[in-house]
């Protein structure tokens, strides 16, 4: 290479760019919206390598995004820093979801807090569940993580649950669960479960208005599916 001449990746990034500032993501293709990411996080290197690795690692991009730090980090060509800067994407996404919740003036149906649900839960290893506490007009106070777990439980009494919502003055709560395994069919556990936590809860005037259960690209409503009242 000559001294004038300049890395043929440098070309690849400023057309990259250059695409997204004039129509966004719109006609980016997986790997490029991961190529461009990357590079804001890799210096004097072509990211298209790394891109498709992880790619190949983590089947997509909602993989990639999903996947830890740790993992990020064992694809060739992925270190530390751009392993962070890619769960801060994630991280960023997920706060940003929660303020699109915040804003609906009415918040009742799992389509409309579910992007923020995947946001929060999908691709995590443990087994979490989280509260979506609402005011009397079903706006969105706050989320909060109760309880987490191994691959195939929750610990939780519905007593913790409604001493949760009454702490946070809700009015409603939505529960929101991930089943690690990627099937979101609800046990037997998570039905009877949900039901006691609806009865302790009404006995203190909070409504239960939905369990929410996320899988691997997709959900199951407990409330849709006639589970719940």
């Amino acid at each position: 290479m000559s001294a004038n001449s300049k890395p043929s990746y440098l070309g690849h990034r400023g057309r990259l760019r250059e695409k997204f500032a004039s129509g966004g993501l719109e006609h980016f293709l997986d790997h490029e919206a991961l190529e461009l990411l990357l590079t804001y996080c890799i210096a004097r290197r072509d990211t298209k390598p790394a891109a498709w690795a992880l790619m190949k690692r983590f089947g997509g991009l909602s993989g990639v995004l999903d996947a830890s730090v740790e993992e990020l980090c064992s694809v060739k060509g992925v270190g530390e820093q751009s392993a962070l800067f890619l769960k801060l994407i994630r991280a960023v996404f997920k706060k940003y979801s929660l303020e699109e919740v915040k804003e609906k003036i009415t918040v009742r149906t799992p389509e409309q807090v579910l992007e923020y649900c995947n946001a929060s839960l999908s691709g995590r290893s443990d087994e979490c569940l989280e509260l979506i506490y609402l005011t009397v007009r079903n706006t969105v106070i706050g989320t909060e993580i109760v309880a987490s777990g191994g691959l195939d439980r929750v610990s939780v009494s519905p007593r913790q649950i409604v001493e949760r919502a009454l702490a946070a003055k809700a009015a409603a709560v939505i529960l929101v669960h991930n089943h690690p395994s990627g099937d979101p069919t609800p046990s037997m556990e998570d039905v009877v479960l949900t039901k006691d936590i609806a009865r302790a809860a009404a006995l203190l005037g909070i409504a239960v208005h939905d369990h929410i259960i996320i899988g691997k690209g997709t959900h199951y409503s407990l409330k849709a599916n006639g589970k719940i009242k």
